[in-house]
């Protein structure tokens, strides 16, 4: 990775706090980081990544502070990246609120921090709940140093050992969100899948998992030809997963951290039917009135059911005195976001809605054409998978030999889910 040198800065450049790995870097050099990003703002080439002569300045902005890691290497700006987000996780789980003000405030711990979680430019520990056993906010309380926890010089760095629990359990959400782009005609003009695997584990010991999904590559390489498998893209895996594993056969193998955490995520690019269908009528009369008929639709299974949909309906930012009618449902106008949003609590498979609206408008109207913005829709559905991915077993494995309950949900929800009137 080489990183020689993080830097936190403020919105204007000024230097709050440093740390130096390598010797090899001046606080000079950060000083020429700001007039070179605003270079590059101004010329329309901004990026993460900026190189001035033998030195690069990789950065990201979180609130009112930049945090640049500086190096005069041939570095890994990936896995630098990585780690600066990585400090933002582990700062933010000690101080809530991460902005120019706490840095300030909490300037030791985060120096102590800044110590643990890399070493000569190498990242070490970075697990919030590990360095939370021994790099504590009140240090000065503490009448005996505390020992670093065996965690931080295992194999296994993100989970402490001795860890018990009268019930032992472990709860899987297959969280996926829908992006989808349609316009009035029907025809989805961009869709995709993203998803994640999220994960809260109540275990004792040190315990190994296994998962199975059903996996296209798995299951062309097994030779099987039944069952419906799903081709996962962009996989990304939590560090406790064994990647050797997973390339050699497919299998999803590790020693989870204790509570919650994202085991994994997946994209999935294909062409989606629109799980919910909005269609928008509207009659404008000008210089009195418009109204809307909307209609919604459930594509999905019946013995499925849509909770907390909420249709966000785009009027002029001038109309005024709105009147509502549906039979199911309630709608409330929302002048801020200039229209009304339709919210129906349970929404099953295969139905249809309709609701109507009815707005005043100004007699005196301006000159001006508004753009024309999307039906915007908000959704959950539970138990149930768009891109149709199964957890075909999930096996614990720790040598005590207790018995542990698996549970596993799906859910999908709405990501950027939108529909041209």
């Amino acid at each position: 990775m080489s990183c020689s040198a993080i830097f936190i800065l403020d919105l204007k450049g000024n230097v709050i706090m440093s740390r130096n790995y390598r010797g090899d870097v001046e606080l000079s050099l950060i000083e020429k980081f700001m007039p070179l990003l605003v270079e590059k703002e101004d010329e329309g080439k901004a990026s993460p990544i900026l190189q001035n002569g033998e030195v690069s300045y990789i950065y990201i902005k979180h609130m009112n502070i930049f945090i640049v890691s500086l190096s005069k290497k041939n570095a890994n700006a990936a896995l630098i990246l990585s780690f600066l987000y990585k400090c933002v996780n582990v700062f933010v789980s000690y101080f809530k609120d991460l902005e120019e003000e706490s840095v300030r405030d909490n300037f030791v711990v985060i120096y102590e921090l800044l110590d643990e979680m890399m070493d000569f430019g190498y990242p070490q520990t970075t697990e919030p709940k590990i360095l939370q056993e021994y790099i504590t906010q009140e240090t000065h309380q503490l009448e005996i140093a505390p020992r670093p926890p065996m965690a931080v010089t295992n194999a296994v760095s993100w989970r402490s050992e001795g860890l018990k629990y009268r019930k032992n359990e472990v709860f899987l959400d297959v969280i996926e969100s829908v992006n989808i782009l349609a316009n009035a005609n029907g025809t989805v003009l961009r869709s995709e899948i993203v998803g994640s695997i999220q994960m809260r584990v109540i275990l004792s010991g040190m315990p190994e998992l296994r998962l199975g999904l059903n996996d296209k590559v798995l299951f062309q390489t097994v030779g099987r030809t039944r069952g419906k498998a799903v081709e996962l893209e962009d996989v990304k895996f939590h560090q406790c997963v064994r990647l050797s594993r997973f390339e050699n056969d497919r299998t999803i193998s590790f020693i989870p951290p204790d509570g919650e955490f994202e085991l994994m995520s997946y994209r999935l690019s294909a062409t989606i039917k629109p799980l919910i269908w909005v269609e928008v009528s509207s009659e404008k009369h000008a210089h009195s009135r418009v109204e809307y008929v909307v209609k919604a639709k459930s594509q999905f299974k019946r013995q499925s059911i849509a909770n907390h949909v909420e249709v966000m309906i785009p009027v002029p930012s001038d109309a005024d005195s709105p009147k509502f009618k549906t039979t199911v449902g309630s709608v409330r106008y929302a002048p801020e976001h200039s229209s009304f949003i339709w919210t129906i609590r349970s929404f099953p498979g295969g139905r249809e809605y309709l609701m109507r609206a009815h707005f005043s408008l100004p007699s005196i109207s301006s000159d001006e054409t508004q753009a024309k913005i999307p039906v915007s829709i908000r959704f959950e559905i539970p138990y149930f998978t768009t891109s149709g991915l199964q957890v075909r077993y999930l096996k614990i494995i720790e040598k005590s030999g207790y018995q542990a309950l698996p549970w596993v949900r799906y859910v999908t929800q709405n990501g950027d889910y939108q529909i041209r009137t």
